[in-house]
């Protein structure tokens, strides 16, 4: 593929303005996936907490606090690095977005305000505040979904291509209530384990069916993209990404099933299928967009700043990003397994 890319553009695989693109390109979606897996277990929970018993939710959100801090980092490096790196597609992609990307905003500052107000609020109006945040959650998983759907339709407008938003907005609420309601399976015992398993086996199958669908109009919608899926040297890879995907959803609802009549100890296997369903499908996408921006029309050598802005930008990376590396594994690996309560001071770990 970059032998083809190559004599296509006219560069030489050693050209700064080939590979550093293609670099920028892959550091944005590392950092799409790691939103998406990191950021959406915290969206699920606060979508699930709109619907979870009133005297569940506090434990809830306090379950999200070590990680609320980090997950506000993903938005804002990935909006600094398509700026800077793909300045060229900024109108065209921002200009056929900006509903979406309006209910995306707001959604994240109503999440944000709502979160820290409660920490502080009296106890009373701390209810409030649980609903601020469920409803910012709700707001930015449905912006998600729109956005993705604006994308695969190519920005075409009409009721048909309205209605498949809503209905992939539908489907991506329902994702993110999965993966937040698999991580809670994960992390609790009790009340709330049976909740979320009630609530991720809602949640699973309009989660396929929006892994369906958005599949199944982005091959409709667009010829190359069905070429390559169907004729191109990479077809088996696309079947092998099907594959997965069906076995991820498949073990999931066994899992879940199974956990209705045997809720006792601890797994992480609902989580850990949903990370690998959401990587399948960003993996895909990916593949079904490079090396396009804008399908059909913006490549990312078209969108891409020149060669010594990216030099300069990519300087920056080498330095910031180990840092920022480092400081996430150290926060995010304490997310796995169950929760443990603190200990007290003055007590070792067997209570005496």
């Amino acid at each position: 593929m970059v032998d083809t890319l190559v004599e296509l553009l006219g560069f030489s695989a050693e050209d700064p303005a080939f590979w550093m693109p293609l670099v920028f390109m892959g550091l944005l979606f590392a950092i799409v996936v790691a939103a998406t897996l990191l950021d959406g277990f915290d969206i699920g929970v606060g979508c699930l907490a709109l619907v979870a018993p009133r005297e569940l939710r506090p434990r809830m959100l306090s379950l999200l606090s070590p990680w609320r801090d980090a997950n506000e980092f993903w938005l804002f490096l990935g909006l600094g690095v398509f700026v800077a790196a793909f300045p060229n597609a900024w109108g065209s992609i921002m200009g056929q977005l900006y509903l979406p990307l309006c209910l995306l905003a707001l959604g994240v500052l109503l999440r944000s305000v709502s979160f820290e107000f409660r920490l502080r609020a009296p106890l009373n109006l701390q209810q409030r505040w649980i609903l601020g945040f469920g409803l910012g959650s709700l707001a930015t998983a449905a912006a998600h979904g729109l956005l993705l759907a604006r994308l695969v339709v190519g920005y075409r407008s009409g009721g048909g291509y309205l209605a498949f938003g809503l209905f992939v907005a539908l489907c991506c609420v329902a994702a993110y209530c999965l993966l937040g309601a698999a991580w809670l399976i994960m992390r609790e015992q009790g009340p709330l384990r049976l909740r979320a398993v009630f609530w991720g086996r809602r949640a699973v199958r309009w989660a396929a069916a929006g892994a369906v669908a958005v599949s199944v109009v982005l091959a409709f919608a667009n010829t190359g993209v069905f070429l390559k899926w169907s004729d191109g040297p990479q077809w088996s890879l696309v079947a092998c990404l099907w594959i997965v995907l069906l076995v991820c959803f498949v073990v999931i609802e066994i899992t879940l099933q199974r956990m209705v009549t045997h809720s006792d100890g601890t797994t992480m296997l609902p989580f850990l299928a949903t990370l690998l369903a959401f990587l399948v499908i960003l993996g895909g996408l990916f593949y079904s967009f490079f090396p396009y921006l804008v399908l059909d029309n913006i490549t990312i050598w078209d969108a891409s700043a020149s060669v010594s802005s990216l030099g300069l930008v990519l300087a920056a990376s080498i330095v910031a990003l180990p840092v920022a590396l480092i400081f996430n594994i150290w926060v995010y690996w304490r997310m796995f397994g169950l929760s443990r309560a603190p200990v007290p001071p003055g007590l070792n770990r067997t209570g005496r």
